[in-house]
């Protein structure tokens, strides 16, 4: 298994990324714990402190959803954080590509002029400042969402 691992990139584990990540930003896995909460509730996935707790102590692997919401937590990339030798920031273009082709094909509509316009500056934008668009788009979502009519 350990060999499978090098041959695809794979030079850690979560919890060994998980260690490093909260010793860079000075968190307790508490501070994980709270900061996953909004991305729990948006997503129905529960985490809790003994989750955290099991994926640090390298006892368990968290599955797809909880890495999910940990990355997005984190704001780390999800590949990394499983491990692989990938950038710790997440590939915003590619989320937002995702995020844009979603739109489209779920609601069966064109983006209108507004929307093509948001993409376009939010495509000359840094990855920091792209995670602040998404942060903050996700805020406001629900305040100002389309109605479908």
């Amino acid at each position: 298994m350990a060999k499978i691992g090098l041959i695809f990139g794979k030079k850690s584990n979560t919890a060994e990324r998980l260690k490093e990540i909260m010793n860079q930003k000075g968190l307790k896995q508490i501070d994980i714990v709270n900061a996953a909460q909004p991305f729990c509730k948006k997503y129905g996935v529960k985490l809790g402190r003994n989750d955290v707790s099991q994926y640090c102590a390298g006892k368990v692997e968290p599955n797809q959803r909880k890495l999910t919401i940990l990355a997005l937590a984190l704001n780390v990339s999800e590949v990394w954080l499983m491990g692989y030798d990938e950038p710790i920031k997440p590939r915003t273009d590619y989320i937002i590509q995702k995020l844009a082709a979603s739109a489209e094909y779920t609601n069966s509509i064109p983006p209108d002029k507004r929307t093509a316009e948001i993409l376009k500056e939010v495509s000359k934008l840094n990855d920091d400042g792209k995670i602040r668009v998404l942060q903050y788009i996700h805020d406001i979502s629900d305040m100002y969402r389309r109605k479908k009519s």
